[in-house]
């Protein structure tokens, strides 16, 4: 007879598996970065600090506001983004403390 010790939770894994999708690309983890340390910052602002393309950084931008990720306000010209998903951070957190080791 198997044990199991844990239950596993598929909501929570399902969710994870969405996160990691969503922020799968170098440049949107920078981004969470980012936004993990300022409460909102403009696309400039996010271009400037990461020495990325506007053009790219938007569409990045753009992509995380339509999953939930992100949220986006606009002031006057500028378009300024904050993190929705707060589980986000989270996630990232677990990543960077596993004992994970590379071959």
């Amino acid at each position: 007879m198997l044990e199991t010790k844990t239950i596993i939770d598929v909501e929570k894994l399902e969710k994870v598996a969405f996160i990691l999708k969503t922020i799968a690309h170098p440049l949107r983890i920078g981004i969470i970065d980012l936004l993990t340390e300022n409460d909102r910052l403009s696309v400039n602002d996010i271009c400037r600090l990461l020495d990325s393309e506007q053009s790219l950084t938007s569409h990045h931008l753009s992509n995380m506001k339509l999953k939930g990720i992100l949220k986006s306000e606009r002031d006057g010209k500028n378009i300024y983004y904050s993190l929705k998903m707060k589980e986000v951070v989270e996630v990232i957190h677990c990543m960077q403390h596993c004992n994970l080791v590379m071959p």
